[in-house]
């Protein structure tokens, strides 16, 4: 699979949003990456629906929309009637994580799992038969600008040797402290979808972060 690199934009300059999502499509990033917090699954709260639906409205870039919030299964069919390409959810914070599955399915989007990095990749491996990306979080969820854990990277290892053994073409998204140098780790690990904000967002030269995460 070839490198895909998602821009964050929970470091946009949100005040020009508009303008930082064209940024982003002109300078080569492939995927916007859109958090939801909900101030209860992690400590901080970011936006949701109406902003979603504002940038559905602006950009045909694909969204992905990584939901860490408690019993996500309640605001799927919102999420993805408002713009969302595909859907993540937080194993930890889903009761059925089999039903949350379902239900991004049954709206026509990609499923997408992810895991905290004190999560063991273990927990997640039964449903990778069901989704069509993990996202193996590289810091503790809940805010941008946080120091890559080099320990991730022995789970993105193991999880792409299991996904090879099975035949699983499935990809494996990281979020969090990645930058020039953690990309090509995680790319060696097995990695392809890369998540970024600060590094993008805040350089002076955004194609050439994108261009040197792939």
């Amino acid at each position: 699979m070839n490198t895909i690199v998602s821009a964050s934009i929970l470091s946009a300059d949100l005040c020009r949003l508009g303008e930082e999502l064209d940024r982003a499509e002109k300078c080569g990033c492939d995927h916007i990456h859109f958090d939801v917090m909900d101030g209860v699954f992690v400590n901080n709260i970011s936006y949701g629906i109406p902003v979603l639906a504002s940038v559905r409205k602006h950009t045909k870039m694909f969204i992905d929309v990584h939901l860490m919030i408690t019993d996500p299964i309640r605001y799927i069919d919102a999420f993805a009637d408002n713009g969302a390409d595909m859907i993540s959810f937080h194993l930890e914070a889903a009761p059925d994580p089999a039903a949350v599955i379902s239900a991004i399915k049954a709206k026509g989007k990609k499923a997408g799992i992810a895991i905290k990095p004190a999560t063991p990749v273990s927990d997640v491996l039964p449903y990778a038969e069901s989704v069509d990306m993990i996202l193996i979080m590289t810091v503790d969820p809940g805010f941008g600008g946080q120091g890559f854990i080099y320990e991730s990277l022995d789970k993105i290892r193991e999880l792409k040797a299991y996904l090879d053994s099975h035949s699983l073409s499935v990809h494996i998204q990281v979020d969090g402290g990645i930058n020039d140098k953690t990309s090509a780790s995680v790319r060696e690990a097995g990695a392809d979808i890369l998540v970024a904000g600060s590094y993008l967002f805040k350089a002076d030269d955004m194609a050439a972060a994108a261009a040197s995460m792939r």
